[in-house]
C-alpha cells in the first residue's frame, strides 16, 4: 500500500520531534511531510538541526522538488505547505492564502491538498500544541481517503490542544505517549524491502 505520514504540531514542537524524527529508519516506507507553527526563518534550522541527529533525511521542503519515500520535509515558515499530484509520487508547494486557526503553516491546507494525491492511505500524526489545527482538514481528508489517526497522549504534551481537538473529534485511530509515535509509524507504514 502506497502511503504519506502527515504531522501537525505547534507548541513544545522542536523538542518533541526530537523524540520522534531520529528514531525513523532511513528506509521508511513513506514520505513525510510536517507543519510545525513557526515564523519565517526558523523552520530552516530546525530541519537542519533534526537531519544532525536522525537517520533518516530531514529537510525544509523546497518547492516542487519531487518527494521521495525516507525523507522528512518540513514547511517552511510564514508559507503554506501543500501537496501537488504530479509525475512519480508528487511534489510540494507553497501557497500564500489567509492564516488559518491563527497560523501560517497551517496544516490543515496540507491535509486537504492530500484529498487528491494519489496515496492508499495518509498516516496523520497530531502532536502538542495550542487550539486545534489539524481536527478539520483530517475530517475534511477523511470524507475522500481512507486515513489512520495518531495523536499524542494528555501526559507527554507540553499543550494538549491539538491532540485534545482531534481526540474529542472522535478521530484518533491510536492515542500514544510521545516516546511511541515513531513506533507507531513505523507498524503502519513499515520499512521498503529493497533497501533503496
Amino acid at each position: 500500500m502506497n502511503r504519506i505520514v502527515a504531522i501537525a504540531v505547534s507548541t513544545g514542537g522542536p523538542k518533541a520531534l526530537q523524540h520522534v524524527i531520529p528514531k525513523l529508519p532511513v528506509d521508511l516506507d513513506a514520505p513525510v511531510v510536517l507543519v510545525q507553527h513557526m515564523l519565517t526563518g526558523f523552520t530552516k534550522d530546525l530541519a537542519k538541526r533534526l537531519n544532525q541527529i536522525s537517520r533518516i533525511e530531514v529537510k525544509e521542503a523546497v518547492e516542487y522538488e519531487p518527494i521521495k519515500k525516507g525523507c522528512v520535509y518540513i514547511a517552511r515558515g510564514g508559507s503554506h505547505l501543500n501537496f501537488k499530484p504530479n509525475m512519480g509520487i508528487g511534489t510540494l508547494y507553497y501557497s500564500d492564502q489567509p492564516n488559518r486557526q491563527g497560523v501560517k503553516p497551517c496544516s490543515d491546507y496540507l491535509y486537504e491538498s492530500l484529498i487528491n494525491s494519489p496515496f492508499d492511505e495518509v498516516v496523520c500524526v497530531v502532536m502538542t500544541g495550542m487550539g486545534c489545527d489539524a481536527t478539520e482538514g483530517i475530517i475534511n481528508l477523511e470524507k475522500r481517503k481512507k486515513i489512520f489517526v495518531i495523536a499524542q497522549d494528555e501526559k507527554s504534551c507540553t499543550v494538549y490542544g491539538m491532540p485534545r481537538s482531534i481526540i474529542e473529534a472522535k478521530k484518533a485511530n491510536k492515542i500514544v505517549p510521545l516516546d511511541l509515535i515513531a513506533q507507531e509509524i513505523i507498524l503502519r507504514v513499515g520499512v521498503r524491502k529493497d533497501g533503496r
